[in-house]
């Protein structure tokens, strides 16, 4: 009997349990980032506390998806209805995270990816209940997106994705240019033909980070993924939603969830997609 094996799988799915452990603990955290940094509050204090009666949650309650559950989505003080964002937050971070550990295993682009995942969970749902995209997201993300890439230059074998023909920390920045560039070109484009905004400024600085951590190729591929999706339920939800969306301006989506979902594509998989597509046109991938 091969003991050796048996340990091995018992640590892996140890690893798995405690990362998606570890991703609902974070995904828990991101409700009261979405919640507090669009009302400019702190995320570190006060304690979590019903938004209702303000009673602080004690830590029985706040178990990720299970408190949510076994209260029947209530607060136990005031029987203030709990919205269904906070368990999807949280079962969202979890598989994201698990989702990064089966790609990058134990490398350092494991903990980084992690947390860039989460801060687009974070924007995400910001973006829609609030329709902006936090700065503190996308201001210390560009410069952090062009220091992995040197990481990545430096250390090839950190399983760090930056796509591109040049030196990782070049496409890094070709990408942050490009990414801001095309989205800012869109939106003022938009803005003298019909004469009203096309993209918000969030967009702009959300690409551009995207861009300084996955390259241009990762920007452009973004961009379609982003559109693609972005059509297809921006369509329906109109035709459903239509006097919803009219009092929000017209028929105008926020586009920052799209743009988070094709960097978590690209994250994942932008690797083996640039690849294949440089195998198509018959080039040779860098690596």
């Amino acid at each position: 009997m091969n003991t050796e094996g048996l340990d091995i799988q018992a640590l892996d799915t140890l690893l798995y349990v405690c990362t998606f452990l570890i991703g609902s603990m974070v995904g828990s955290f991101l409700n009261v980032c979405v919640y507090r940094i669009p009302a400019g509050l702190s995320i570190v204090k006060p304690r979590s506390r019903c938004p209702k009666c303000e009673q602080m949650i004690a830590w029985y309650d706040n178990i990720p998806m299970v408190s949510w559950l076994l209260l029947g989505a209530k607060c136990r003080n005031c029987k203030a209805p709990i919205s269904w964002q906070y368990p999807l937050v949280e079962a969202i971070t979890a598989f994201l995270f698990l989702a990064v550990y089966w790609q990058y295993r134990l490398t350092l682009a494991t903990p980084v990816y992690m947390a860039l995942a989460a801060a687009l969970v974070l924007v995400t749902f910001v973006d829609l209940t609030d329709w902006t995209i936090p700065n503190e997201v996308t201001f210390p993300g560009m410069p952090l997106g062009i220091a992995f890439s040197l990481v990545a230059m430096f250390y090839p074998d950190s399983g760090l994705v930056v796509l591109g023909s040049f030196e990782p920390v070049f496409n890094a920045l070709i990408g942050l240019f490009v990414g801001g560039g095309i989205l800012y070109a869109l939106d003022k484009v938009t803005l003298i033909l019909l004469k009203k905004r096309g993209m918000g400024f969030g967009d702009v600085k959300l690409l551009a980070m995207l861009g300084a951590f996955f390259g241009y190729p990762g920007v452009v591929l973004i961009i379609m993924i982003a559109s693609l999706i972005g059509s297809v339920i921006g369509i329906a939800f109109i035709v459903a939603n239509r006097s919803k969306s009219e009092e929000h301006g017209g028929h105008y989506l926020p586009f920052g969830p799209y743009l988070a979902f094709g960097g978590l594509i690209v994250m994942l998989f932008g690797q083996g997609i640039y690849d294949w597509y440089m195998a198509y046109l018959g080039l040779t991938p860098a690596l």
